[in-house]
């Protein structure tokens, strides 16, 4: 793990995204509260704030840290049936979140897969990646989409 004992303790922020791509039947029974195992998002939204909680725990050389904010949004595209997750996590503290924002996105698109699975294991859980980060020695980071090759 990297000493971070003579780091300064900051303000920190990160945002981070990912999207599951599903069937029409499987987004309509997800808004219409009809899955099994129960309330999709909520249960989705839980699991994304543990994870973050537990990123020191789940990353072999990642850090413990005090989180002070963890905000996790579901978006829904009825047109390309799909949600997407976006999670913010804050810290005041000597090392970045980013990790634990993306930990969260992560989880909750496997909460969502097994909370949906029984109705369609064809879903695909894609681009999880980092929009934004601030705080700390290197500053902001705004994430630019690479262009296709």
């Amino acid at each position: 793990m990297v000493d971070v004992t003579a780091k300064k303790g900051t303000s920190r922020i990160a945002v981070a995204e990912g999207s599951i791509f599903m069937d029409k039947k499987t987004l309509e029974m997800i808004l219409s509260m009809e899955m099994k195992k129960g309330p999709v998002f909520d249960v989705a939204r839980i699991a994304a704030i543990m994870a973050a909680k537990k990123t020191g725990g789940l990353i072999p050389l990642c850090h413990q840290l005090n989180l002070t904010n963890i905000a996790v949004e579901f978006h829904v595209d009825k047109k390309n049936p799909s949600v997407r997750v976006k999670a913010e996590v804050g810290t005041m503290g000597p090392t970045g979140v980013e990790i634990e924002a993306l930990t969260a996105v992560s989880i909750a698109l496997l909460t969502i897969y097994d909370m949906c699975k029984a109705v369609d294991r064809g879903m695909v859980i894609d681009k999880i990646h980092l929009l934004y980060k601030a705080g700390g020695k290197s500053g902001e980071y705004r994430h630019i989409p690479h262009k296709a090759n």
